[in-house]
């Protein structure tokens, strides 16, 4: 094949995949719209959730979800991703539900050594679970997925939990042939995971192809970082440098956004959709083990809190 010929198949070739990938996640949300009485949809303004989005659009289009938008805040979020979830809420003109782990802090149901600055991103498990009962949800939309940590290749793409919120890896439910059992008791109730199939490199080839606009943080940009354990820990408020650490400007991106006290960017100059797709095909790092000090705690870290009611 020459150049041309060659690049016309591999870009039908992953079409067709995105398209399976795609048909499979549209199938699961409408599952989650017939079966289940009180669904939500966890919306973060992560690119994984944007994507979300978009099936959720093609699912139901023209008419408006059958579900809430939900964000639980930690409250130590970068402001540029809070932004972008508020503008696209809106955009779309769907009902947002944030609930917020300061609110948590205040009723006492979160308790930190130092609320001001301890990381918030396991307490977002409590907010969850008091958002799960507050709305009586029966099931809630993620878009986490297996490629990204041990655990979560452990999941179901219908994830029981039961009435404490509690995940068991080793009571799941069969799921031969693409049929969920989606059935829960009063108090129970399911994660469900539409992109749970996908990887890294699908999302962003889907982001490209469907024009998605995310956060700018995504995106190649100069920040003062501290190189700390093999990781570029942001300079904040929240993540200062300890003693005897330097700070460093460096081009970087992030490639997960979560709480700011546990997420780290990588050094890129990968400024668009096409220059991050070339850079995730031949990254030999899982997203979550290049950024997240949350996961370097031990191997078991991520079992443990989904365990608990982390998403």
């Amino acid at each position: 094949m020459n150049t041309a010929v060659d690049r016309l198949f591999l870009d039908n070739a992953s079409n067709r995949h995105l398209d399976w990938l795609e048909s499979e996640a549209i199938h699961i949300m409408r599952e989650v719209a017939a079966e289940c009485s009180n669904p939500a949809l966890l919306f973060s303004g992560g690119k994984d959730s944007v994507v979300l989005l978009r099936i959720a659009e093609k699912a139901f289009r023209p008419g408006k979800f059958p579900f809430p938008l939900v964000h639980i805040d930690t409250g130590h979020n970068f402001q540029e991703v809070i932004e972008f979830r508020d503008r696209r809420a809106a955009e779309l003109g769907e009902r947002l539900v944030v609930r917020s782990v300061e609110d948590s802090i205040r009723r006492g149901t979160v308790r930190l050594r130092n609320p001001q600055t301890d990381s918030r991103n396991a307490a977002q498990a409590v907010t969850l679970l008091e958002t799960i009962e507050e709305f009586k949800f029966d099931a809630c939309i993620g878009g986490a997925r297996r490629d990204e940590e041990k655990a979560r290749a452990k999941e179901r793409i219908f994830s029981f939990r039961d009435e404490f919120g509690q995940w068991n890896p080793k009571a799941q439910r069969p799921e031969l042939w693409d049929l969920y059992n989606t059935r829960v008791h009063p108090g129970e109730n399911m994660r469900v995971f539409p992109i749970s199939n996908w990887t890294e490199l699908d999302v962003w080839q889907y982001i490209a192809r469907e024009k998605l606009a995310l956060p700018p943080i995504y995106f190649a940009h100069e920040r003062e970082v501290i190189p700390r354990n093999g990781l570029l820990v942001p300079l904040t408020d929240l993540t200062p440098a300890h003693e005897g650490e330097t700070v460093e400007k460096q081009i970087v991106r992030f490639r997960t956004v979560g709480d700011i006290s546990c997420t780290c960017p990588v050094a890129s100059d990968a400024a668009t959709v096409a220059a991050i797709i070339a850079e995730t095909a031949v990254t030999q790092i899982t997203e979550r083990g290049a950024t997240r000090m949350d996961d370097q705690t031990s191997e078991a870290s991520m079992e443990k809190r989904k365990k608990e009611g982390y998403f």
